[in-house]
């Protein structure tokens, strides 16, 4: 399942995130932690890593990023 949230009729510089089998193209230039949201995702439930390194939600997303997220797992 891919999930859009920018489209245009011109070809858009996007970066992708990944979260399980779903992408998302978001636009860049914005936080990770809005890109998350855009995604309909909780950033509080997420890690997300940028060529292997981990990366944090301030970070601001780069044309052609490619970053991951990976579910956080939590318990008592």
């Amino acid at each position: 399942m891919t999930d859009t949230i920018h489209t245009d009729t011109a070809p858009a510089k996007t970066a992708t995130l990944t979260y399980r089998r779903d992408s998302f193209s978001v636009t860049p230039g914005i936080s990770l932690h809005d890109a998350i949201m855009q995604c309909g995702l909780n950033p509080e439930t997420v890690l997300a890593t940028r060529d292997g390194t981990l990366i944090t939600e301030e970070v601001i997303v780069r044309v052609n990023d490619h970053i991951k997220l990976i579910a956080t797992i939590s318990g008592g």
